[in-house]
């Protein structure tokens, strides 16, 4: 016999352990460009500008 809880979690206790499990909001910040939101420290998908200047291309 595979070896069993000897008792049953409450829910509570359940909880607790599932209180780390709920997503974060992302933390987006303006272009300076076009004022689109996007991640920090990466490059804009709307202009393709970081850091003040082009760094790729983008078909509008």
């Amino acid at each position: 016999m595979p070896p069993l809880p000897k008792r049953r979690v409450s829910s509570a206790r359940r909880d607790k352990r599932r209180s780390h499990h709920a997503l974060k909001a992302l933390h987006l910040v303006a272009c300076p460009n076009c004022g689109e939101k996007h991640l920090p420290h990466t490059v804009c998908p709307n202009c393709g500008y970081y850091n003040g200047r082009e760094v790729i291309e983008v078909e509008k």
